[in-house]
C-alpha cells in the first residue's frame, strides 16, 4: 500500500530544467567553455559535491565551477524575477488527489531550502506538502540515496511504502538506491536503457500517478 509520494522539484513540479540548462550553457560560454545541452542533461539533480569534479574532468581544472555556477544562479534569478515560474501540468490536480486519499506528500530536491520554499510558495503549492527536504541538508546528495532516506524518515514512512517521482537519471538512481518505487515523468529527455530498468512506471504527466495509487 502506498503511504506517501515524494516529488523531485525542478522538472517535475516546476518547469525550470530547460532554463537551468540554457543558463548553464550561457554561463560556461561566458567563461570560455563549450558547454552543450548534453552536458546540462548529465548534471540534472546531481549534487554540487559531484558536479564540480564531473565538469572539471570534462573541461579541465581551469573550469571554475563555483564562479560559473554563481553566474548561472544569477541568470536564473533574473529570469524568474522577470518571468515567474511555470508549474508542470497537473501539479495541483495530483496534489489535491493525494491529499483526498490521505497519502502524504513531500519534496526531495537538489535545490537549497530557501529557494525551494520561495519557488513552491510563488506557485501556491508550498502548503500542500507534509515535508520539504533539500539535498544540501544531507551528507551526500543525488544520486546517492541519502535525501530520499531522510525524506522518508521525516514523514515517518518506510521507503518500500513510498513512491518517488523523478525526471532525471541521477534522481531516479537516488530514489531506487533508497528502496522507493520510482516513477518517471520525463521532462527534457526520455529514460535511457539503464534508467528504464529502474522504473516502476513512466507517465507523460503527473496525472498518470492516479492509475497506480
Amino acid at each position: 500500500m502506498i503511504k506517501a509520494v515524494i516529488f523531485d522539484m525542478d522538472g517535475v513540479l516546476i518547469d525550470t530544467e530547460k532554463w537551468l540548462n540554457i543558463y548553464w550553457q550561457q554561463a560556461a560560454k561566458e567563461a570560455g567553455f563549450h558547454f552543450t545541452r548534453e552536458h546540462g542533461l548529465a548534471i540534472r539533480s546531481l549534487a554540487t559535491k559531484y558536479t564540480g569534479p564531473y565538469l572539471q574532468k570534462i573541461f579541465g581544472p581551469e573550469f571554475d565551477y563555483e564562479a560559473i555556477r554563481a553566474r548561472r544562479k544569477q541568470l536564473m534569478k533574473e529570469h524568474i524575477e522577470k518571468n515567474g515560474i511555470e508549474k508542470k501540468p497537473d501539479v495541483d490536480e495530483i496534489l489535491d488527489y493525494l491529499r483526498s486519499k490521505n497519502i502524504k506528500t513531500a519534496v526531495a530536491t537538489a535545490t537549497d531550502p530557501e529557494r525551494t520554499k520561495q519557488y513552491l510558495t510563488q506557485i501556491g503549492i508550498y502548503d500542500k506538502f507534509d515535508q520539504l527536504v533539500s539535498a544540501t541538508t544531507v551528507e551526500n546528495g543525488k544520486p546517492e540515496p541519502d535525501v530520499y532516506l531522510y525524506a522518508c524518515e521525516q514523514i515517518g514512512e518506510k521507503p518500500k511504502d513510498c513512491i518517488a517521482v523523478e525526471d532525471s537519471p541521477n534522481g531516479i538512481l537516488s530514489a531506487y538506491r533508497a528502496g522507493l518505487s520510482v516513477v518517471m515523468v520525463p521532462d527534457l529527455a526520455e529514460p535511457d536503457e539503464e534508467t528504464a530498468k529502474l522504473l516502476y512506471a513512466k507517465f507523460d504527466t503527473l496525472a498518470g500517478l492516479k492509475t497506480i495509487i
